[in-house]
């Protein structure tokens, strides 16, 4: 699961940062997934600061994963 989150959160938060680095500079014309998005057309720049926002919480959340799991693994009392 940890690895999964950091995957996708690594994923996220690139084209995040890719596609604000195309909003402002007109690079990576290729590799920005919102660009190719037809229904985001005028709405990029906030979609991906959206994507870098929601990948950098997905990498955070994978640090937490194992303390979670750990957690989870009988050490609470149930009511």
């Amino acid at each position: 699961m940890k690895k999964t989150l950091e995957i996708l959160g690594f994923i996220l938060a690139l084209q995040g940062l890719a596609g604000i680095v195309h909003a402002v500079t007109g690079w990576f014309h290729y590799g920005v997934l919102v660009r190719h998005l037809g229904f985001l057309d005028g709405y990029e720049i906030y979609a991906s600061i959206v994507l870098a926002v929601l990948g950098v919480s997905m990498l955070i959340a994978s640090d937490k994963a194992d303390t979670w799991s750990e957690a989870g693994s009988g050490d609470r009392k149930h009511i």
